[in-house]
């Protein structure tokens, strides 16, 4: 949101300024990452984390990091509200189980393929392959898996 120096916003404050009932001035910290539009956003990171944390953590991050910052901190603190015990942990663990869900889901699916070729008397072709990789979080190359049949590749 852009400011005018010395002076308050053209439009209404800060989600971050509205909720901790200041005003939101030209050189306010909060205003790029918490538009008004989006107030539960800064209200679940003061909550979990403080306005005084956020502002030192994001005064000592270079700008060019500030938003993945706060794009972090509110997944972490509604995940904290949602699940107090576990948070992004919890988040993390659903989603690698659904991943290993899905991975035999397809492996069965592809057993089922070969049993109902084999069935009917075709012999089930080698091109026939699933290579499911395990989840390493945080490696965007893995956690896919791969069907190839007939010469078309599914990507899962």
């Amino acid at each position: 949101m852009a400011h005018s120096s010395g002076a308050s916003t053209s439009s209404s404050p800060c989600a971050a300024c509205k909720f901790l009932r200041r005003k939101c001035t030209a050189d306010c910290a909060f205003a790029p990452y918490f538009p008004a539009h989006q107030p539960l956003k800064f209200s679940n990171v003061h909550r979990i984390f403080g306005a005084s944390n956020v502002t030192k953590m994001l005064h000592d991050l270079p700008e060019a990091r500030r938003a993945d910052a706060v794009t972090s901190l509110a997944f972490e603190a509604e995940a904290r509200i949602n699940d107090p015990v576990y948070g992004c942990s919890g988040v993390i663990s659903l989603t690698q189980r659904k991943i290993m869900e899905l991975q035999n889901e397809v492996t069965d699916l592809v057993q089922q393929i070969n049993h109902y070729e084999e069935s009917k008397g075709n012999r089930v072709p080698h091109s026939l392959s699933v290579r499911a990789h395990s989840l390493n979080v945080g490696r965007r190359d893995q956690g896919v898996a791969r069907i190839t049949y007939h010469g078309q590749s599914i990507h899962l």
